[in-house]
């Protein structure tokens, strides 16, 4: 009995998440999948101890899939030939306002940022950021503050053209500012900092569905796309695979990062660190490093992306 106690729920697990089960509560739960893989190989060695051989086999199989689908995360990828410059791109939550302004001015400043995309961008914060100097380090900028969470911020070391705000549907009312950067010695790339709704209850699944599959995709045969942000969603989550099928690529799987917490317990809250927040780039990018960096103040950590781009 204890043996099946151990195995049931990983097998399940498993189920749901090849199956793409991600309705309902199922949804927040999804987000955890890397550490029930990690609870189904003690699973396995349980029955392999207590020699249930029936329960043993099930076991194998859900340490099988689900393996299968989170060790790929932490292995480097070969990525394209480019010959064009490289860019690094840091994306970072700033819970409603209240990161701390001057440790984001020198993470930027330190890691010689180019392209910085913020979420639950305030006023406030934007007058904290100008005044610490972030005007002079990225002084091309598309901006949408807003009080409170919907938020949203493009800046750039070089010019932006074709600027907008995207306005998600979901309750929060998330906004997505955008903008195309004329990066020298590359094709034009288009950027846009992410922010669909969150699954934070029942009742605004619906809203997070809908809000990434409005996510605009990649164009393989067209211009560059980046798209970096809160995501709300980790790679066991449907929408935001099928949103990669289009023609991204997630930078921190790329990199063999993609196990790195970015949101949770940084704020004080005792949730086991998930993987929320990313930098999807074009297939035709190469990675080349991902880092996930600090940030005080804010329940997100900010993710730093290095990518070639090819010549243009």
């Amino acid at each position: 009995m204890l043996s099946w106690a151990a195995v049931v729920p990983t097998a399940a697990w498993a189920v749901a998440r090849l199956a793409g089960l991600d309705r309902g509560p199922l949804v927040q739960a999804l987000a955890f999948t890397p550490y029930v893989a990690g609870w189904s190989v003690l699973a396995l060695a349980l029955t392999l101890a207590l020699r249930r051989w029936w329960p043993a086999a099930v076991a194998a199989l859900a340490t099988v899939a689900l393996l299968g689908v989170v060790t790929p995360r932490a292995l480097a990828a070969p990525q394209p030939t480019v010959a064009g410059p490289t860019v690094r791109l840091l994306t970072a939550n700033l819970l409603a306002g209240s990161a701390d302004a001057r440790s984001l001015v020198e993470l930027v400043r330190r890691h010689r940022v180019d392209v910085l995309t913020v979420q639950e961008f305030t006023p406030d914060a934007q007058a904290a950021l100008d005044r610490l100097g972030l005007d002079q380090l990225l002084p091309h900028r598309q901006l949408n503050p807003a009080t409170g969470t919907p938020g949203s911020g493009l800046y750039s070391r070089w010019p932006i053209t074709d600027p907008g705000v995207r306005h998600n549907r979901g309750g929060w009312g998330f906004s997505q500012a955008y903008g195309t950067l004329a990066v020298p010695g590359a094709p034009p790339v288009r950027v846009e900092s992410v922010h669909p709704s969150a699954p934070y209850a029942l009742d605004q699944v619906d809203a997070w569905r809908a809000d990434l599959v409005a996510q605009p995709p990649a164009t393989p045969d067209g211009g560059l796309r980046i798209l970096a942000g809160d995501f709300n969603a980790t790679l066991d989550h449907g929408p935001l695979r099928a949103l990669l099928r289009t023609g991204y690529v997630d930078a921190a799987d790329a990199a063999g990062e993609g196990l790195t917490g970015t949101w949770g317990p940084y704020d004080g809250d005792l949730i086991p660190p998930v993987t929320i927040d990313h930098v999807l780039v074009d297939r035709r990018i190469a990675v080349r490093s991902v880092t996930v960096l600090a940030l005080p103040d804010t329940d997100h950590r900010p993710v730093l992306a290095t990518v070639g781009l090819p010549a243009g």
